[in-house]
């Protein structure tokens, strides 16, 4: 798991895959979260973005009883170099953090990666398929059956995610380092 998570029954998870229409879901190790990303954009020779979701500030929560809400930030038109420089100055952080979400997407194909809470990986495509051997490549096992970190939490039981430090920066901090790349702040969406 990710430093930023914790599961009640973590011996009920294991790395592996599942294929849907459009879609790929699977359980990916914190170990390998950055390997699986490096493999996406190596894939692709078009324009990238990246994506960076982040629960918003509670400062700018305009009614905390109300749903709560995810600040969605953008960099557009990265070339695989870039986006690779990202995840170099910012990996460390997104790969333990448990309150992140974030990926890469294609802005021709449309294909996206994002990372989501607890270590699960969704992959999005019209052709799915092409995406099984970056799985193959790092030991992912397909499964006809995917058991989640969801599927484990019930009210007694429940999942946590929460922020981590790293040498004093936090996730919230990734859109300050990232200004001068052109990060933009695309919409604030409720979770």
């Amino acid at each position: 798991m990710r430093a930023g998570c914790a599961v009640p029954f973590p011996e009920k998870l294991f790395e592996s895959y599942t294929p849907g229409e459009n879609r790929i879901f699977a359980n990916v190790s914190a170990d390998k979260l950055g390997d699986m990303m490096t493999g996406f954009i190596r894939m692709h020779e078009e324009p990238l973005f990246f994506i960076l979701e982040l629960p918003t500030n509670a400062n700018d929560e305009h009614d905390l009883s109300e749903a709560q809400h995810n600040d969605v930030y953008y960099i557009d038109a990265l070339d695989s170099k870039n986006a690779e420089r990202i995840l170099e100055i910012a990996g460390e952080l997104l790969y333990a953090d448990g309150l992140a979400m974030f990926g890469f997407g294609c802005h021709e194909s449309g294909d996206e990666i994002m990372s989501v809470k607890y270590n699960e990986i969704i992959v999005f495509s019209k052709e799915i398929e092409k995406y099984y051997s970056l799985f193959k490549t790092h030991d992912i096992p397909r499964t006809e059956k995917l058991v989640t970190a969801w599927d484990t939490f019930s009210y007694e039981n429940p999942g946590k995610c929460f922020a981590v430090n790293i040498n004093g920066k936090m996730v919230y901090d990734i859109p300050e380092m990232f200004k001068d790349w052109g990060i933009y702040l695309a919409e604030r969406r409720n979770d």
